[in-house]
């Protein structure tokens, strides 16, 4: 990878050609297992490296969920042998800088949360905490839309719509990876 960071170092993260010198300057606000413990305190977390086959890459280009990266990590979040959830990370451009979100799903598939990990855009361009909670109940039957089932954001147009395609992107993933 072309990035010693934090983030990197910590968890890990997907990135998409040409982001690695801003993801450099990314404010990070959480680590992974940080974001995972608040949401999940006690359990115990494995991190597994998933590399997407050509035919996993093009069902996924077929979803139109955006570049997908060939490299995937799923986190599983386990308390005394029973799976509570898997996460992801999912690294992509907002404006012009680049924005990581953990996205975290419950075993059938769907969006318990999302976090975000790290934002290199203006502050003022980064929606409310309370706008990320409506993608709760989210799920490839019912993704995440603008418009539809995710309120606009004033301001941070761009951010709303890049997160709710990466979190589309994350869920055509689990699909793949878990089918």
């Amino acid at each position: 990878m072309c990035f010693n960071g934090t983030l990197l170092r910590r968890g890990g993260a997907l990135l998409l050609p040409g982001l690695c010198a801003a993801v450099l300057s990314a404010r990070v606000l959480k680590t992974p297992e940080e974001a995972i413990a608040l949401a999940f305190p006690g359990t115990q977390v494995t991190k597994e490296a998933h590399y997407l086959t050509p035919q996993q890459k093009a069902t996924l280009a077929a979803q139109g969920v955006g570049e997908v990266p060939g490299l995937v990590f799923q986190y599983r979040v386990q308390r005394e042998g029973q799976l509570l959830a898997f996460a992801y990370l999912d690294t992509h451009r907002v404006r012009t800088l680049p924005e990581t979100l953990l996205v975290i799903l419950n075993p059938q598939g769907q969006v318990l949360r999302v976090e975000v990990l790290a934002f290199a855009e203006p502050p003022d361009y980064l929606p409310r905490e309370s706008w990320y909670r409506q993608f709760a109940g989210t799920s490839p039957e019912k993704p995440p839309r603008l418009g539809e089932n995710l309120r606009p954001v004033a301001g941070a147009t761009l951010t709303a719509q890049a997160t709710a395609t990466a979190v589309r992107r994350v869920l055509a993933l689990h699909q793949v990876l878990s089918p």
